[in-house]
């Protein structure tokens, strides 16, 4: 299984913090953001190789830092992927990105995707166990318990199976706070979709969109993160995730 980080995103609502350094290595707890999410993604046994998909303006800062990481498994690789964009005048999209990945690297496996700012603290052993079960894709849920902030995130619903039946992305009434988040597993028959999402014309970007699409043609489990999470989206989310990650490392 391959697992790749979505990480080619320019973070314009952080700068100045990131107009030269990447959002994923700014730091949490006193490591860069992308260490936690690979920390989580070595709870997956099956992962052999992560890939990191950046941009060309970072992507010389993920290199370095590859080259100076000690991952948490002995086995597991860690590989940076340039997408070639330059600015925001021509990102791919995490869609785009997915795609990207996908085809220059001629991925022939199971993936889990996940986005570079998205942090918890949960394993993921029991993630895996669901797609080692179900051989479909899925999708990760959490619960943010809060309606008046659902208009910020995606808003779900699941049958008795635990398989979405509804996707809205930022719904302008939300009647539940159950959410997906940026977390995927895609099994290997069904990669090809991601192209033909694309070439249908539907949006590049907001890797939920591609769920929202997938779902009423095969059915999507879901799988539910209890602990923390974080969107690190602004300066609020991301001084909050430094504490608390502060405070883990200290206890």
């Amino acid at each position: 299984m391959k697992a790749i980080i979505l990480a080619a995103g320019y973070a314009t609502r952080l700068y100045p913090l990131t107009l030269d350094r990447p959002k994923a290595l700014l730091p949490v707890g006193g490591r860069p953001m992308v260490e936690h999410v690979v920390g989580r993604l070595a709870t997956i046994p099956e992962v052999d190789e992560i890939l990191l998909v950046t941009n060309s303006k970072f992507a010389q800062q993920f290199e370095t830092w590859a080259a100076g990481f000690t991952p948490p498994r002995p086995d597991l690789r860690t590989r940076i992927v340039d997408d070639g964009t330059t600015d925001e005048s021509n990102r791919l999209g995490a869609n785009g990105d997915l795609a990207f990945v996908l085809e220059s690297e001629r991925i022939d496996d199971d993936v889990v995707v996940v986005a570079s700012d998205n942090l918890f603290d949960e394993s993921l052993a029991d993630f895996a166990a669901l797609c080692r079960e179900t051989k479909a894709p899925v999708v990760v849920l959490t619960d943010i318990g809060d309606l008046a902030e659902m208009p910020k995130y995606s808003m779900v619903e699941v049958d008795e199976r635990g398989c979405l039946t509804s996707f809205v992305e930022k719904p302008e009434q939300p009647t539940s706070t159950l959410s997906c988040i940026a977390l995927y597993h895609y099994p290997r028959h069904l990669l090809g979709e991601v192209r033909r999402y694309l070439d249908e014309g539907n949006n590049p970007d907001q890797p939920g969109r591609f769920v929202a699409w997938l779902f009423p043609r095969t059915p999507v489990h879901t799988w539910r993160l209890n602990g923390i999470w974080y969107d690190i989206g602004g300066f609020e989310a991301l001084d909050e995730a430094d504490r608390l990650f502060t405070e883990s490392a200290q206890s």
